[in-house]
């Protein structure tokens, strides 16, 4: 074989060669970009929706809320009711109305009218 022909053949094949490797490469790349595009949209949808995500923290922040509110709402009743006691033990006044009320005490002389309570309509037929 002549130089030349041996020079032709080795630039073929490292033209060849070239153009597979920037192949593999190029190749290689779009498999990467994919693989890193999945994984990304893998872990967005775990921060949102995951078990510790946006949502379910938008849900215990909403949770927290309520919570607080009806220990606010709790912590009212509780200062009335710790109010009605403090009067039931210092105030004679306030222990005679609570036995007019509940007991249906009287003073001497007074009457009670009761009333008899609302008739229940009948539950409507089927």
């Amino acid at each position: 074989m002549s130089s030349k022909t041996t020079i032709k053949q080795s630039s073929r094949w490292s033209a060849f060669t070239g153009s597979t490797r920037t192949r593999v490469y190029s190749m290689r790349r779009k498999a990467a970009t994919v693989a890193v595009t999945v994984l990304a949209v893998f872990m967005g949808y775990h921060v949102v929706f995951g078990h510790n995500g946006l949502t379910a923290f938008e849900r215990k922040r909403q949770e927290t809320r309520t919570l607080k509110h009806e220990m606010q709402d709790l912590q009212r009743e509780n200062d009335r009711l710790r109010g009605h006691v403090d009067r039931l033990q210092t105030d004679a006044s306030a222990i005679e109305h609570q036995a007019r009320e509940e007991l249906h005490y009287t003073r001497q002389g007074e009457v009670i009218y009761t009333l008899p309570a609302d008739p229940v309509p009948p539950p409507a037929a089927k």
